[in-house]
């Protein structure tokens, strides 16, 4: 139920090579250029890379590290809170390292759920990462001797730093910076929470639990810059929301994934013909 056997999948299993741009998403993710090495990630029309300083990178991906690991604290007392010892509350942290999964696990044991439907519900949201590293093993381009341990910080907030940086280079720094920072931040929050559990009292006061998506959303808004891509997230907020009540923890999510091709079939259908020749 890992997130980081999924994750090392989708990062190790693809040939590295040269990043489209951020905007583009996961399209093309799983195929190499034919020909030569391509752009780097953010590449214009002239070939030149818009270059980011990297201080400025370190400082966007520590800030999202820090407002993210801060979260943390949250789960370690909802972990203890559910009935988990110290041990294996700091286990989770330490190898799954997906708050949503994390989340989502002990939130099941607490409500009184089956061990095995809680895991499930935990390994549906995280297949999210495999198609996370189908995308970064293009962008970060590592050697294939790095990949099993990149694989492991493979989620969301690293995706969206990532994703939001105009080179390789920048895409490198950001992923690496904020991996490593909200990993160290997570793990030892994750500590502190489960050992003063009873001094923190009820999580849902202090907001932490709100942090993570709250961040991701702040990242994610930007790059939607296109009809296109928020008609996709418009619509993947409604499927998401709308099969919520009905459907098994992390399964709504997968769901959700089906509003890009339908916006895209819609898309199609709307700008060509009958006879296939555009408007």
């Amino acid at each position: 139920m890992t997130e980081a056997g999924t994750a090392a999948h989708g990062a190790a299993g693809t040939a590295p090579g040269p990043g489209a741009g951020a905007g583009s998403g996961g399209a093309g993710a799983g195929t190499a250029p034919a020909t030569g090495p391509g752009p780097e990630p953010g590449d214009g029309a002239s070939g030149e890379p818009e270059a980011k300083p990297d201080a400025a990178v370190v400082r966007d991906a520590l800030g999202v590290g820090i407002a993210v690991g801060l979260s943390g604290f949250a789960f370690g007392v909802t972990s203890a809170g559910a009935g988990l010892t110290l041990l294996q509350s700091c286990a989770l942290s330490l190898l799954v390292f997906t708050g949503a999964s994390q989340f989502a696990l002990v939130g099941a044991l607490a409500a009184g759920g089956n061990p095995l439907t809680a895991a499930a519900g935990a390994f549906f949201l995280g297949v999210r990462n495999t198609f996370y590293g189908l995308r970064l093993s293009q962008l970060l381009a590592l050697p294939r001797f790095a990949r099993p341990f990149a694989a492991q910080w493979v989620i969301d907030e690293t995706t969206a730093v990532a994703l939001a940086q105009p080179t390789r280079r920048a895409v490198r720094i950001g992923f690496t910076v904020t991996g490593l920072s909200l990993y160290v931040l997570w793990n030892l929050t994750t500590l502190l929470g489960a050992l003063g559990a009873e001094a923190i009292g009820d999580t849902d006061a202090w907001g932490l639990d709100a942090a993570g998506p709250a961040v991701f959303l702040a990242l994610l808004a930007p790059m939607l810059r296109t009809t296109t891509e928020r008609a996709v997230a418009a619509g993947a907020v409604v499927l998401g929301l709308g099969f919520l009540p009905v459907l098994p923890a992390g399964v709504p999510v997968l769901v959700a994934a089906l509003a890009a091709p339908a916006v895209l079939w819609f898309e199609g259908r709307r700008t060509t013909d009958p006879k296939g020749s555009n408007r």
